[in-house]
């Protein structure tokens, strides 16, 4: 399994690559483009500036899990599995005063981010992977994976087509080894969810969920926990209805919570799925720099998707000024993509995903998702009747 980089500041490994760099030149710091491995390995491009930052959030990760650690010792390694508090849940007198303590304490350190160190055994505990897990043999997992290789399905055809596109480069999950380890996660949950199979976008979430877990059989039953638990149910099937829904959802609070720029957007006829769809398929694996996607994550495991609508909310509201003096669909994907290829600071993102777009409770969403569920439904059922009929037309 590959490694993850120590804990040696960036700007040590680049010393031989950048030029030293005095505060008279610092307007020029911007055009100084340089190379680096992320924390999981994945090449990063960006400037001097860009490197700093990220050497800033690294050091207040490290500060983040010393808090971490103390709290470790003094309440036990398993402190956060006491009862959360989850929203619209209300407290029983018999409720601890210590439980709610430790609640607020641990979605307050949730925020700021898990150490990467701790990342596996939180994830796999908050998420519900463990109970999940727990409720099959201990072999489950190699059973399935034996029981199914050398099977051809359309499902491993697509998996065997998609793996050398995973990720291409990274010095892990692009080697044999990797692509077998990913071939494996991938193909054993197609056949043990057959209503979901295989769908492009989850070869990105398991290969990332493979990087942070360690191990291939705790990064099935994570894939497991997020499609059966965590997501919205059939946003990975056949006709991709759920992820429909969610376009329709995250346009709906978009009107909502930046109604300016969602009007400039119509005006200038950008369908808001051009970029999202990325966003809501691949939990933004593929768009934001794998350290910033992992702290979306670490909220994702404990909150549930909610945060999803939260951040790509956020993206928009950070660069509205500049959306709104855009005049074609182009200009929109381009600051988009931009915007999120270098948002290095996770902590700018998640500030403005609650603090200046407004909390969405689970409750808000789900109901704006049954309300979008019919029109959906029977979009998706009139474009299928065009393909039957143009089908007959054919023949």
């Amino acid at each position: 399994m590959f490694r993850t980089q120590g804990k040696r500041d960036i700007s040590v490994e680049l010393q031989a690559q950048v030029p030293i760099l005095r505060p008279s030149i610092h307007a020029r710091r911007a055009n100084i483009t340089v190379k680096f491995q992320d924390l999981y390995g994945f090449v990063v491009e960006g400037n001097v500036d860009d490197v700093n930052v990220l050497n800033e959030v690294r050091e207040k990760v490290r500060q983040h899990g010393r808090v971490w650690w103390t709290l470790e010792a003094s309440k036990g390694a398993s402190w956060y599995l006491e009862p959360s508090v989850f929203e619209g849940i209300a407290l029983k007198s018999s409720l601890k005063l210590s439980t709610l303590a430790n609640a607020i304490t641990l979605k307050k350190l949730i925020w700021k981010g898990i150490p990467p160190v701790l990342r596996p055994k939180i994830w796999f505990s908050l998420s519900g992977a463990a109970k999940k897990k727990s409720t099959v043999p201990e072999s489950y997992y190699n059973d399935l994976t034996k029981a199914v290789e050398g099977k051809v399905t359309s499902a491993t055809r697509q998996i065997d087509h998609d793996l050398p596109r995973t990720f291409p480069g990274h010095p892990w999950l692009d080697t044999p080894e990797g692509h077998a380890a990913l071939r494996r996660v991938l193909v054993g949950y197609s056949f043990r969810d057959s209503d979901v199979g295989y769908c492009q976008g989850l070869n990105y979430v398991a290969a990332l969920l493979l990087l942070v877990m360690k191990t291939e059989e705790d990064a099935f039953w994570m894939l497991a926990v997020l499609l059966e638990n965590v997501l919205v149910r059939d946003c990975y099937t056949t006709n991709l209805s759920g992820c429909h829904v969610e376009q329709r959802v995250f346009k709906d609070l978009l009107t909502k919570k930046c109604s300016r720029l969602a009007a400039h957007l119509e005006a200038l006829d950008f369908d808001v799925s051009l970029v999202a769809t990325e966003w809501f398929l691949c939990l933004f694996s593929k768009s934001l720099p794998s350290e910033t996607t992992l702290r979306v994550w670490d909220v994702l495991f404990y909150e549930g998707a909610k945060v999803l609508f939260h951040v790509a909310l956020a993206i928009f509201k950070m660069k509205e000024d500049q959306l709104l003096l855009s005049h074609h669909v182009g200009d929109v994907i381009n600051i988009v993509q931009k915007t999120t290829h270098y948002l290095f600071d996770p902590d700018d993102l998640l500030t403005v995903a609650y603090d200046n777009i407004g909390s969405t409770t689970t409750n808000t969403i789900s109901k704006q998702r049954k309300k979008q569920e019919p029109a959906v439904m029977a979009e998706l059922d009139q474009r299928l009747r065009r393909l039957n009929s143009l089908h007959e037309d054919d023949k």
